[in-house]
This record gives structure tokens, C-alpha cells and sequence, in this order.
């Protein structure tokens, strides 16, 4: 019988405490962003986070207005 996989394993991650990208999980799931398909795809992760957080501000503000 053979090795369970690790799911992720292969996959690139973006770790949110050092900024740096693993292939294949390995800091704790608290951490991680993820998973991605390229290096350069959890590269970008950080900035469509806060791409996505800045887009919600100004939803959540307009509807205030309202």
C-alpha cells in the first residue's frame, strides 16, 4: 500500500507570517494561503488579498451611505 498524499502536495503556498512561497505545504495551515498552481501565483496572493479587503471597504462604505 502506498503513502497517503498530502493535499497540496506540489502546489505552491504563500506563507503570511515570513512572506515567502512554499512548494507543498509545509508551515501550519494558519499561515498559508494557498493552494496555487505557479510560484508566481502565490506571489501575487498577497495583493489580491488586500486588493479584495480594499474593494469590501468601499462596498461596505457606500452602502453606509445609503
Amino acid at each position: 500500500m502506498g503513502q497517503a498524499s498530502i493535499p497540496g502536495e506540489g502546489q505552491y503556498w504563500y506563507n503570511v507570517s515570513t512572506g515567502s512561497i512554499e512548494k507543498g505545504p509545509q508551515s501550519d495551515w494558519s499561515k498559508l494561503l494557498g493552494p496555487y498552481d505557479t510560484a508566481a501565483e502565490a506571489q501575487e496572493a498577497m495583493a489580491k488579498v488586500q486588493a479584495r479587503n480594499a474593494a469590501w471597504d468601499e462596498q461596505d462604505e457606500d452602502e453606509d451611505e445609503d
